[in-house]
C-alpha cells in the first residue's frame, strides 16, 4: 500500500533512472494528454511531495502523479520484458538510451506547468514528513484545528499532515496507546506534543526498507496493521479490525482492545476482517 515512505522510494528510483537525461521516447495514455509529446526534453528532478510525484521537465513542466491504492512505477533495462502489469493498465512511459520508466493503474495523470499548476495539486498538502518544509509545530497546529475528530482520520487528511496512510495510522495510534476513534482534543497532552515527530521517525525509519517495519523486530514486523485475531505482540490479546471512515471511504482499522483504551466500535463481521487489498 503506498504510503509517504513507499511514494519516497518510488520518486528515488525515478530520479535515479531519469535525471540528467533526455527523454527518447515519452506516451501518456490518458486522453488529455496522449497527443503531449516530451521526446528530446531532459527531466530535471524527481521528487516526492507526500503521496504525490512530481517529475520535473525541460521547458518548465511537470508530470504530476499519484499511486492511491495500487499504481506504481517500474523502471526496466533496454530490452528488459515489462512486468507491471497488463499492457492495457499502462498510464505512462518515459524512455531515455538507459532506462524506461512505466507507469501502471495510476489514477493521477496529468501534464502541468511547473510554476504556474505545482501549487494546484500539492500546495493543499500539510508538512511533509519526509521533505524539506517538515515543519512539526505547523503539523501539530493543524491536527488541533478540530479537537472533535477522531484521530485517526485526523492522521489521514493530508492537509494536516503529508505521508501517512492507513498502515501508519494503525501503528501510530498503537504507539500512542489510543484508539483510532480517540477525539483528537481528548489525546493527553504530552502524546500530543510527541506525535508529529513519532510519526517521522516511523517514516525516516522505513523509507529505505524494501519491508515496512515498525516494531524493529524481525519477522515481526507490525504491531497491529493486518494482524486481526492474532496475538498483541505487547499483551497477547487479541487484535481487532473495524471500519473507520464517513461512510463513503472506509478503511480496515486495527487496534489492540488493551493496550489502546478508548472508544472504538464493535469488531468488524468475520468475513471483512483481513487486511486492506
Amino acid at each position: 500500500m503506498p504510503e509517504g515512505d513507499t511514494v519516497w522510494q518510488a520518486a528515488r528510483r525515478l530520479h535515479d533512472a531519469l535525471a540528467g537525461r533526455v527523454l527518447v521516447r515519452s506516451d501518456l495514455r490518458v486522453p488529455r494528454f496522449a497527443t503531449s509529446d516530451l521526446t528530446g526534453r531532459s527531466v530535471l528532478d524527481v521528487t516526492a511531495r507526500g503521496k504525490h510525484l512530481l517529475t520535473r521537465i525541460e521547458g518548465g513542466l511537470t508530470l504530476h502523479s499519484h499511486l492511491r491504492m495500487d499504481g506504481s512505477w517500474r523502471i526496466f533495462a533496454p530490452g528488459q520484458r515489462w512486468n507491471g502489469g497488463p499492457e492495457h493498465q499502462i498510464r505512462a512511459v518515459l524512455a531515455n538510451a538507459e532506462r524506461t520508466a512505466v507507469g501502471y493503474r495510476l489514477p493521477v495523470l496529468e501534464l502541468i506547468r511547473t510554476e504556474d499548476e505545482e501549487d494546484r495539486a500539492v500546495g493543499h498538502l500539510g508538512p511533509d514528513l519526509l521533505g524539506p518544509d517538515w515543519d512539526a509545530d505547523i503539523a501539530l497546529a493543524n491536527l488541533g484545528k478540530d479537537p472533535d475528530r477522531e484521530l485517526g482520520e485526523a492522521l489521514l487528511d493530508q492537509r494536516n499532515l503529508a505521508g501517512i496512510g492507513n498502515v501508519f495510522k494503525s501503528e501510530l495510534c498503537f504507539l500512542l496507546n489510543v484508539t483510532p476513534w480517540l477525539p483528537v482534543g481528548e489525546l493527553p497532552a504530552d502524546r500530543m506534543a510527541s506525535l508529529p515527530e513519532l510519526a517521522r521517525k516511523l517514516l525516516e525509519f522505513n523509507r529505505d526498507r524494501p519491508i515496512r517495519n515498525t516494531t524493529g523486530r524481525r519477522g515481526q514486523d507490525l504491531y497491529v496493521y493486518g494482524r486481526a485475531r492474532r496475538p498483541c505482540l505487547r499483551c497477547g490479546t487479541p487484535i481487532r479490525v473495524a471500519e473507520q471512515g464517513d461512510g463513503s471511504r472506509e478503511r480496515p482499522t486495527y487496534w489492540c482492545p488493551v493496550c489502546q483504551p478508548g472508544p472504538a466500535p464493535d469488531p468488524a463481521p468475520r468475513s471483512r476482517r483481513g487486511p486492506a487489498r
